[in-house]
């Protein structure tokens, strides 16, 4: 199995020898899932972080009125888990399903905190993962807060354009906090103002 995706992304953040490199992706299990396949469910507790290598994901809730929240959405390179459920090994209270056929490698928990403790980089690593991730849904939510639907759009074609020919439309609207109408009049109005 080629493990070097992961090999590659720790590197940009800690510097491994190729032995602790080695020792890092060996905890990692290959997964191959299939479009519309479940990785996370709710009432199940979440065992396992999870780095995407092929394919794209999307995290979300069901609301009581049975409506979608997405929270999320992952692709290569970007990790995917109910951190809540996976941190606290608690009941999970979302939904990841693949959005494309896709291979993952996942670690469980047990594991990741064995690595911790075994080497002060890999503790390093993830508490940076941990900022990282803290820091952009901070900015998400101030974004989100701040801006119009419009602006939100915008703002999500400028740094994440590699996502929209992969998600659907549903999801992405529902990410960006407006109906599949809202959004498709935004795009319409984009394709007249070019035209």
């Amino acid at each position: 199995m080629n493990k070097n995706p992961l090999q590659d992304y720790i590197q940009n953040f800690v510097s491994l020898t190729e032995e602790e490199a080695e020792q890092f992706v060996s905890c990692f299990e290959e997964v191959k899932v299939k479009k519309r396949q479940f990785i996370v469910q709710p009432g199940f507790t979440n065992k396992h972080r999870s780095f995407v290598v092929k394919g794209a994901f999307r995290t979300y809730a069901v609301l009581d009125d049975g409506q979608e929240h997405t929270l999320q959405f992952a692709i290569e390179n970007w990790w995917v888990s109910d951190f809540n459920s996976y941190l606290y090994q608690h009941p999970a209270t979302l939904f990841i399903v693949a959005l494309e056929d896709s291979t993952i490698l996942r670690i469980e928990y047990s594991k990741e905190q064995e690595l911790k403790e075994s080497n002060h980089k890999f503790e390093t690593f993830f508490r940076i993962m941990a900022e990282k991730g803290l820091a952009f849904e901070h900015r998400r939510i101030l974004f989100d807060l701040t801006h119009d639907a419009e602006a939100r759009y915008e703002n999500f074609l400028l740094n994440y354009a590699n996502f929209i020919q992969r998600v659907p439309q549903y999801a992405l609207a529902s990410y960006l906090g407006m109906s599949t109408e809202f959004l498709s009049r935004i795009r319409n109005k984009r394709i007249r103002k070019k035209s």
